[in-house]
């Protein structure tokens, strides 16, 4: 099977697993906002959760994954699985160890990280007590959240996607049950959900496990932390860090900045995210997920032609997908706001105010995925400096557009900072990617984003007419809400497919042979 077949492929799994993740992620914050609304609670629980959540994006799902599965890949196809089973059991005790420690130091210093992250806190009654008893609940999360990232970087260079996707199922259904469950053994309610957190990412650890050892790579204590390939991952890591965590750095800038804001818009922000999130999820990362193994192996034999190949493949992909679903959520964002989250404590205003955080984060959905597929592809080539500096420099840039904007748009504003600096991020990371490999299908990348481009507007129009039929802000109608927004979607998905094709776009023409080739041997 060729790498583009294997990307392909990959992606399709990632992507449908972590669609299903994404449904029970807005299951579970339907609950969330119906229980506790936005406000004094909230702002306190997504506050906290950001700090280890951070930590997992920078760290685990960022850092780890894109050090490891390089000189993993390359160990593996290079020395055999006997180097490469001991080099899993090798970073498996060692990344236990640091985590131990930096968990009980999170702990600890809990009030101090509380207190420097979210200043606007301490100016509130309770509401920095709160946060810091559930991040205090909350930090242990990312000791198990760790070890699942390093699983899931094995796991998928054995071209295993399914069961490192699938696991974030678990911490959802973790976070309804103990929210619906144990919110009334709490004198402060929200605490039911802190717990849902920690049963969840435990879980998500102990399905890993015995994947891994049917695998041929049961996890065991190695000591020898003095290996090269263990160096190499520790050199790797503290560089990219920074270089694949910028988006979530900024993220976390946005709430920080968010906590000085009228109450809710740290809440606001988070809402935002997690719908955005919703397409990043199943798209932009299985994509990125699917072409990292392909790209590790290819340069780890000198494959650069290999290489470009998976690197345009993947890039144009990722267009193809995230142009249509950025332009459904402009147009969608109050509809999507009010049949999911409207209700009970989450009235119309909120979900207005949500809905607008919504809106410009959305306008970076393209930005923000190219970035996560471009950036890894510099710690494939061992390559720390270059996505090191970019994300520096973003990072500035986005600091400077959140102070200006967050004064005339308040919380949208942040949103908006972040989009930018996201564009940004991108532009710096293609420019030096051409630089450093040479030609890599720009031209076919342009074509293909121009044609998404030209078949979403027909798209957007139905989609807009289509929701303008009702009035968003009633309460309630859950079932004709929910009938118009789908009908619309869908209509406007059969839009787009139909004009990319007759615009003849590659990546539909692919995707129609596959779903052919499906159906056939189905």
């Amino acid at each position: 099977m060729s790498e583009k077949k294997n990307i392909a492929r990959a992606a399709g799994i990632l992507g449908s697993a972590t669609m299903l993740s994404r449904i029970m992620g807005m299951v579970r914050d339907m609950v969330v906002s119906r229980l506790f609304g936005a406000g004094l609670a909230t702002d306190a629980f997504f506050a906290a959760f950001q700090i280890p959540n951070m930590l997992r994006r920078f760290f685990a799902e960022g850092a780890l994954t894109s050090a490891f599965v390089p000189t993993f890949s390359s160990t593996l196809t290079r020395r055999g699985d006997d180097k490469a089973r001991e080099l899993a059991n090798t970073c498996f005790t060692l990344l236990t160890i640091v985590m131990a420690f930096i968990t009980l130091a999170g702990i600890i210093f809990s009030p101090v990280i509380v207190g420097l992250m979210f200043p606007g806190f301490k100016s509130e009654p309770g509401k920095f007590e709160l946060t810091v008893l559930l991040n205090r609940l909350m930090f242990p999360y990312i000791f198990f959240i760790s070890l699942v990232a390093l699983c899931m970087g094995i796991l998928n260079t054995l071209r295993h996607f399914l069961t490192p996707a699938i696991s974030t199922v678990f911490l959802n259904i973790a976070m309804i049950v103990a929210a619906i469950s144990l919110r009334g053994f709490f004198e402060v309610p929200i605490t039911a959900l802190a717990i849902g957190v920690l049963i969840g990412g435990c879980v998500q650890l102990i399905l890993q496990l015995p994947v891994l050892w049917n695998k041929g790579f049961p996890l065991k204590p190695n000591f020898n932390f003095s290996s090269p390939e263990v160096r190499s991952i520790a050199l790797l890591m503290l560089p990219s860090i920074f270089g694949v965590g910028v988006y979530y750095l900024n993220i976390t800038v946005s709430a920080i900045l968010a906590s000085l804001l009228p109450q809710g818009s740290v809440s606001y922000l988070y809402y935002a995210q997690r719908l955005f999130e919703f397409p990043q999820g199943v798209f932009t990362v299985s994509v990125a997920q699917a072409v990292l193994p392909s790209m590790s192996r290819q340069a780890a034999v000198g494959d650069i032609d290999g290489m470009k190949n998976s690197i345009s493949f993947g890039v144009r992909l990722t267009l193809f997908i995230t142009i249509p679903a950025m332009t459904g959520l402009m147009v969608c964002s109050t509809p999507i706001f009010s049949l999911i989250f409207m209700g009970g404590a989450f009235n119309y205003q909120t979900a207005v105010n949500s809905a607008s955080a919504l809106f410009y984060y959305s306008v970076g959905l393209s930005f923000v995925a190219l970035t996560r597929v471009l950036a890894p592809v510099f710690y494939a080539l061992k390559d720390t400096r270059t996505p090191v500096a970019t994300a520096f420099i973003t990072f500035i840039i986005n600091l400077c557009l959140s102070l200006a904007l967050m004064g005339p748009l308040k919380h949208s504003g942040l949103a908006l900072a972040t989009t930018l600096s996201a564009f940004c991020n991108m532009l710096m990371l293609l420019w030096f990617l051409r630089r450093k490999i040479g030609s890599f299908g720009g031209s076919g990348i342009l074509r293909t984003g121009l044609k998404s481009c030209a078949a979403s507007i027909p798209m957007a129009v139905a989609v807009w007419y289509g929701c303008s039929l009702i009035d968003w802000s009633l309460a309630g109608h859950k079932v004709l809400k929910g009938s118009v927004l789908g009908a619309s979607i869908a209509c406007g998905t059969v839009i787009y497919m139909l004009a990319v094709k007759l615009l003849r776009s590659e990546e539909a023409l692919d995707v129609l042979s596959m779903l052919r080739s499906r159906l056939k041997k189905g």
